[in-house]
């Protein structure tokens, strides 16, 4: 007890003796690390409130981020598909672009947000219209985000949505990214006798805002004229429009549009006002219109396959095995067509994209197989590489007397 009388008495006396200020100082930042926590990064759970109703939805910060920096960041309105509807507020993150954020951060810094459509409503509703802005201006304000870059995108019923709000709000979008969408709902069938006159006003409402539009030749949801005639329509009025058509993709071809490397850069090439550097060369107070541009291309899905000679079809044939020596692959030639059975029996064809390059004619247009060789030019192993990572089988020798 004597003990802590003393231990008392001296706190007390230290406390007398610090400057009022640095003991207010001291309070002061213990209080503000208490209150003021580390931001999180990453996928974020939100709600927001409207018309007395409570809607989930989510948002993303890349890594990097920080509250106080003030540092102003780019930023994604997100419109997801007609499947992801609901009111969980997280189903919407696992397809489309928050699938092409998970796979390549380092592609997307940009804060990116994803509102949830709910149940049995559409994004081309008013009320989900108002939802899906009232959440990107939250966020915007409460995430540094950029007026000058702020991008929306959406993939099917979010690509609906996606030209009503590039319509309504043609100021507000660096640019648009859009794919597998339209503007003639399926469950409004009366707009396609609007058709020859409907594309036309949105092209004279978006002006020269930058339109990227991707579809699927083999679409059977919403059908690829519907780009063709929004391509049509900003062409013929002097727009800025890219659109790739995807050949032999059904109606997702967002997850092929999501990951093309050069949608988050052209992205990042617009904003609606030029840096200043810009603007002291073009002069103060004039703006940098994009230039009119029409871009039509039909993107295969896979490269044209060569004809390999036999010695090289010979060099390839054989088992590969992964270290632990399980068979991961097997080559061979049937029939004047090569294939690649798997671990599991699955036979599928394969085609040259090289003689040290094969791919799947029925799988992913990423994927490859990649021949390694020794110093003769004998393939030694194959390395398997999709668009997130990469495996390496060895070649099995031959047994002894084979």
């Amino acid at each position: 007890m004597l003990r802590f009388a003393r231990l008392f008495a001296v706190c007390l006396a230290l406390a007398w003796t610090l400057p009022p200020g640095m003991a207010l100082s001291s309070a002061a930042k213990d209080r503000k690390s208490h209150t003021e926590p580390p931001q999180e990064t990453g996928f974020l759970n939100r709600s927001i409130e409207l018309s007395g109703v409570s809607y989930r939805f989510q948002v993303y910060l890349p890594e990097d981020w920080r509250r106080d920096d003030r540092r102003l960041w780019p930023i994604v309105l997100f419109l997801h598909g007609r499947g992801e509807r609901g009111f969980d507020g997280m189903w919407q993150t696992q397809f489309g672009l928050p699938q092409a954020v998970r796979d390549h951060p380092e592609r997307w810094p940009f804060v990116v947000v994803m509102p949830q459509c709910p149940q049995d409503q559409h994004w081309t509703d008013p009320g989900t219209q108002e939802l899906a802005m009232a959440a990107l201006d939250r966020e915007t304000a409460e995430f540094h985000g950029d007026p000058d870059r702020t991008y929306l995108t959406g993939l099917s019923l979010g690509g609906y949505g996606a030209w009503e709000l590039a319509r309504l709000y043609p100021h507000r979008w660096a640019a648009v990214a859009i794919a597998a969408g339209g503007i003639f709902w399926s469950y409004a069938p009366a707009r396609w006798q609007q058709a020859s006159t409907l594309p036309a006003e949105y092209a004279r409402a978006l002006g020269r805002t930058p339109i990227w539009l991707f579809h699927g030749t083999d679409d059977p949801v919403v059908a690829p004229r519907q780009s063709e005639l929004m391509y049509e329509a900003f062409k013929a009025a002097g727009g800025h429009i890219r659109f790739w058509l995807y050949q032999g993709l059904k109606h997702d071809c967002w997850t092929r549009a999501y990951n093309e490397p050069e949608l988050p850069r052209w992205l990042l090439e617009h904003r609606l006002e030029p840096p200043p550097s810009a603007k002291s060369a073009r002069g103060a107070g004039k703006e940098m219109e994009p230039p009119a541009l029409a871009e039509r291309l039909v993107i295969p899905l896979h490269p044209p396959a060569i004809r390999l000679t036999q010695a090289q079809i010979d060099n390839l044939a054989g088992e590969y095995f992964e270290p632990n020596n399980v068979a991961a692959l097997t080559l061979f030639w049937q029939g004047e067509r090569f294939y690649g059975r798997d671990r599991y029996g699955q036979i599928s064809e394969l085609g040259a994209e090289s003689p040290s390059e094969l791919f799947y004619f029925d799988g992913s247009s990423l994927s490859r197989l990649i021949a390694q060789r020794d110093a003769e030019g004998r393939i030694i192993a194959i390395v398997f590489r999709d668009d997130r990572h990469e495996e390496r089988w060895e070649k099995r020798k031959p047994a002894p007397g084979n």
